[in-house]
């Protein structure tokens, strides 16, 4: 974009508010990020093997005749398996080869389970996907989850969003069945590309005083 003296900036164009939107489970956990990129092709000796490349700190694996690369990131920075965030990078490089089938681009999600945060009484992790829309479970690494879609498609509606958060509240987690204590919703409002949360427990309060808390 220009920036020389004869730019304008522009306003953005203002998106409706009444256009569609998807609500999901909110999952406590840590922000995850696995970053994948198609560096070519790849020999044919080498398909189905993978190893970790210190110079780039990220993994590389080779399927289907291309050479894939793969990073695992935290919310702000690149994590490797000896600078990680609750074992991430290094379930990353393990999986490395199933997560190449998500394909080049950066998939962001939710990383959760025993150990972190709430735990959901789980013994193991698992990863979580954002981007349901994009995804089904057909179509995903056997590694993979979404997170659970309480309601989609409708036009976005604070009584619908009561609704689905005071459900969660009453029946339990979708993610785990049985587990009764819930974060809360996401709101993703499809016209504007945005993410809203809920929560259960102290919505009205900024995060830096719940945690003072």
């Amino acid at each position: 974009m220009s920036s020389g003296p004869d730019s304008f900036p522009a306003w953005p164009k203002t998106p409706r508010l009444f256009r569609e939107m998807v609500i999901t489970e909110k999952i406590d956990g840590t922000n995850a990020l696995v970053s994948i990129c198609a560096m070519g092709a790849s020999e044919p000796e080498d398909e189905g093997r993978t190893h970790w490349e210190t110079v780039t700190n990220s993994a590389f694996t080779s399927r289907d005749g291309v050479l894939w690369e793969v990073r695992a990131g935290s919310r702000k920075r690149w994590i490797t398996p000896e600078n990680d965030n609750y074992g991430f990078a290094a379930w990353a490089l393990a999986n490395a080869f199933e997560l190449s089938k998500l394909g080049s681009g950066n998939h962001y999600g939710e990383w959760w389970g025993k150990g972190i945060q709430r735990g959901y009484g789980l013994d193991e992790r698992r990863f979580s996907l954002f981007n349901v829309g994009r995804w089904s479970g057909e179509t995903l690494p056997a590694c993979v989850g979404l997170v659970p879609v309480l309601d989609s498609g409708g036009t976005f509606d604070t009584g619908v969003i009561d609704d689905a958060l005071w459900d969660l509240e009453s029946t339990g987690s979708r993610a785990v069945p049985g587990y009764n204590r819930p974060e809360g919703i996401i709101v993703y409002h499809a016209a504007s590309h945005h993410l809203f949360k809920v929560l259960i427990e102290n919505d009205s309060q900024p995060k830096v005083i719940r945690q003072i808390a």
